[in-house]
């Protein structure tokens, strides 16, 4: 059976996204975006009348919100004793600071659906990065799903769409911003995990985490070199650099072809020269651009042409990696061009240009820092850095021209360099002499700074909201649950586990005739229920012993040093409540400090060993016990609540626009 890419970037490579590159549909974009220009006026008219016949009595004008993505408090709170943090420490004095409860799992796109709706994963309907086919037990971004178009004219070789491709939305619920938006409060949100595609509302949206690159992925780098060995990149692509005289050349491979039947991926020529000891030269479709080992070339815009010329546009960044005795070049995942995006990427369409053109060119794909060309070894430490430095004062433009512009109503955006720095240097950190032991720290005291500049668009009529979705821990050690599973007679395979050595992916010989239970994505747990899942043999009578089982079997588990990879197993049943609870794992699984689920476990391997160390960069995470990791609340309001919860966001932020909250929401607005 041939197996899809696995569909996400923290994962691996990701897949299924279509390329929308048709006629058709760039001329509906066309469209769209001169009705948005000329309707804009009357929209504006319509909203203020809206504002003015409700009879909210709002406490405020505006609501800032700054995302932080896994600050964690334990590092927060110690660096503001040591004065390290003045800004974060001021707003604490000023109005108040308590650690938030996080959701089970602590997932980033668990946690910011739940700020966004105020409602549980059951009600919102994400439960991970990525859940399962119940048809073919394969995994499948949880949180978007781009289909095909539904009617195309087939002529010889060539497949033209006569309608457009679906792109499904799969969060479920009314996130506070398009309530906020029907009552005539203006809103702009940037870059808040799982809002690929963007909500069709009376606002203002830049997608986040879970928006593709060009490619389909949710992250996939190229490196094109001299050496001759073969690898195996887990979210890349190696492609050879030919000699043709004084020049290396190679293609660079873009997204398939949609107007062919065969769906050759398109390309367009790349050639590389050396031209003196530390100066090279890199030639693009033509198009010539200085390059300097080390050093990132400016984004460079990609253009593919398909066979009946519509075009698909791109941006990547390039850097020489190394000079001698090979040379090597590092591309950054395609972006999608903001200017003329394949796929909607913002909300109304022509708003991602409109930044463009305020700001420059920015990264776009959802999880923009290369962390697994970090874990390859592809770029080194300071590559990455760099990099994510890049992104982040991208978005931080992006935010400072929104305030800037912003009178009255919400502006959210959420950054993520906090937790993807955490990730890839978390085993560094206070590291005596290591020439990376200060990231993290540095990371704080630039999110500090970050808070003292919004702090400047803050007058007593505006609220300010700082908070992270979770904290951080250590991962040293991998749990290969699946491992566990098989070895216990749960997860039963067919003979052998590995092909040539390599274990197989995606459940790859699996009887599901005799299997009771498998894992799949970072924290959850499925039976093999009859009735649900296509070959399903558990009968629900049985399901809540057989849960048992497991959980208390995982709880017995130790590791060589008698340590508890695992401290509670959380039954779903016990955590949700709302109308998508059967599309939830049945258990989640809350590992120690030190621990997490491994990447083989979460597609599906099976390995020979449950609990070995982790060899990667990627040695910090979240995907642990929730009680384990809360994340922070900022605010200069004075705030009052015993536990604050992420869920209680969405309501406080509409109880002070005046908005009642919602009878289904499951978070409750703070007093004050």
């Amino acid at each position: 059976m041939n197996l899809p890419p696995i569909p996400f970037a923290y994962i691996g490579p990701g897949a299924g996204f279509a390329f929308l590159g048709s006629f058709l549909t760039l001329i509906i974009g066309l469209l769209m975006g001169a009705l948005s220009v000329v309707v804009w006026p009357f929209r504006s008219i319509w909203r203020w009348l809206r504002r003015r016949n409700t009879n909210r009595r709002p406490s405020v004008r505006k609501v800032i919100v700054l995302g932080l993505d896994g600050l964690d408090p334990v590092i927060a709170e110690r660096m503001m004793q040591e004065g390290k943090l003045p800004h974060l420490a001021a707003l604490r004095e000023r109005g108040c600071y308590q650690r938030l409860r996080t959701t089970f799992p602590a997932l980033s796109p668990v946690a910011w659906s739940t700020f966004a709706t105020g409602s549980n994963p059951a009600k919102h309907n994400i439960f991970d990065f990525i859940d399962r086919d119940l048809r073919t037990y394969l995994p499948q971004l949880s949180s978007a799903h781009v289909g095909k178009p539904r009617r195309i004219w087939k002529v010889g070789r060539f497949r033209i769409p006569l309608s457009r491709t679906p792109v499904d939305f799969r969060r479920k619920s009314r996130a506070f911003w398009s309530i906020l938006a029907e009552l005539g409060v203006d809103c702009t949100i940037l870059r808040v995990p799982v809002t690929f595609p963007p909500e069709d509302f009376a606002g203002r949206m830049l997608s986040g985490m879970s928006a593709p690159d060009l490619r389909g992925t949710q992250g996939s780098f190229s490196q094109f070199t001299t050496r001759t060995t073969e690898v195996r990149y887990e979210s890349g692509s190696r492609y050879p650099l030919r000699p043709n005289g004084e020049w290396l050349e190679a293609d660079i491979e873009g997204p398939g072809d949609t107007f062919e039947q065969s769906g050759r991926p398109l390309t367009i020529p790349l050639r590389v020269r050396v031209t003196s000891s530390d100066q090279m030269e890199l030639e693009v479709a033509g198009v010539s651009h200085p390059l300097r080992p080390g050093e990132y070339t400016s984004w460079i815009p990609l253009e593919f042409r398909s066979a009946l010329g519509p075009k698909a546009y791109g941006l990547a960044r390039f850097m020489v990696t190394e000079t001698t005795p090979h040379v090597s070049l590092y591309m950054t995942p395609i972006q999608l061009d903001p200017e003329r995006p394949a796929l909607p990427i913002s909300h109304p369409p022509y708003y991602a240009a409109y930044l463009a053109g305020l700001i420059g060119p920015f990264a776009t794909t959802g999880l923009c820092e290369d962390t697994w060309a970090l874990n390859e070894r592809v770029i080194d430490e300071d590559g990455f850095l760099k990099q994510a430095w890049d992104i982040f004062e991208e978005r931080r433009s992006i935010f400072l021209s929104a305030l800037e512009t912003a009178r009255r109503g919400v502006v959210a955006c959420v950054f993520d360099t906090s937790d993807r720095l955490q990730h890839m240097f978390y085993s560094q950190m206070g590291q005596r002499g290591g020439p990376h032991s200060g990231v993290i720290e540095e990371m704080y005291q630039r999110m500090d700074a970050l808070a003292g500049e919004t702090l400047r668009f803050v007058d007593d009529q505006t609220a300010l909201l700082v908070l992270s979705d979770h904290g951080f821990r250590s991962f040293r050690r991998s749990v290969h649950i699946n491992s566990w599973l098989h070895q216990n007679n749960y997860l039963v395979f067919r003979e052998p586990l590995a092909k040539d050595g390599i274990p197989q992916p995606y459940f790859a010989n699996v009887d599901w005739t005799k299997t009771r239970a498998y894992a799949l994505g970072l924290s959850g747990l499925y039976l093999n229920l009859r009735g649900r899942e296509a070959q399903g043999i558990v009968e629900a009578k049985d399901a809540e012993a057989l849960c048992g089982e497991i959980a208390s079997g995982l709880r017995a588990l130790r590791d060589e040093d008698g340590q508890s990879p695992v401290t509670n197993v959380y039954p779903t049943a016990s955590l949700y409540r709302g109308p998508y609870l059967d599309a939830a794992p049945d258990l989640i699984v809350g590992y120690g400090d030190g621990y997490r689920i491994s990447w083989e476990s979460a597609i599906g391997q099976v390995t020979h060993c449950v609990v070995e160390d982790n060899p990667k960069c990627w040695s910090g995470d979240h995907c642990i016990d929730p009680v384990l990791v809360p994340g922070v609340l900022f605010s200069n309001l004075r705030f009052q609540s015993a536990n604050p919860g992420i869920e209680d966001l969405a309501p406080t932020i509409l109880n002070l626009f005046g908005v009642p909250c919602p009878e289904w929401m499951d978070g409750r607005a703070f007093t004050m």
